[in-house]
């Protein structure tokens, strides 16, 4: 998976939903890039993908009109919530930062969000432009 990957834990996913439910989760999951798979034999799943790509599987699980997926989708969006900071792209990150903050120093960029100096230089120009 991608250095951006989030896990989300879903205990007793199976009891609460159903295999049928899961079964399609699991596919819809796929179609998102994401993994909703197993914790080695027990009872226990998780959801492993980027956060960006998390969110339109949410979305998708959402639009299904089944009450079954309800129990997975509020599990997926409190743990959205908390990773907030992965749903905007990297682009988009650096310049909010330079627009709330326009003293930021290069050195400040590439700690908070670990992006290169140029993508860093590239943003400053991107702000200054705007």
């Amino acid at each position: 998976m991608h250095k951006d990957a989030i896990t989300i834990s879903l205990p007793s996913l199976i009891h609460r939903i159903g295999r049928e439910s899961v079964n399609q989760a699991k596919v819809i999951a796929v179609e998102h890039h994401c993994e909703l798979k197993r914790v080695r034999r027990s009872r226990n799943w998780t959801l492993v993908g980027e956060a960006i790509k998390v969110q339109p599987f949410n979305s998708q699980l959402n639009s299904v009109s089944q009450e079954s997926f309800a129990y997975l989708s509020k599990k997926i969006s409190a743990a959205l919530i908390v990773h907030a900071d992965k749903l905007e792209p990297l682009e988009a990150k650096l310049i909010r930062l330079i627009t709330e903050n326009p003293s930021i120093t290069l050195a400040e960029l590439i700690q908070q969000t670990q992006c290169t100096e140029v993508q860093a230089r590239t943003a400053r120009f991107e702000a200054d432009t705007w």
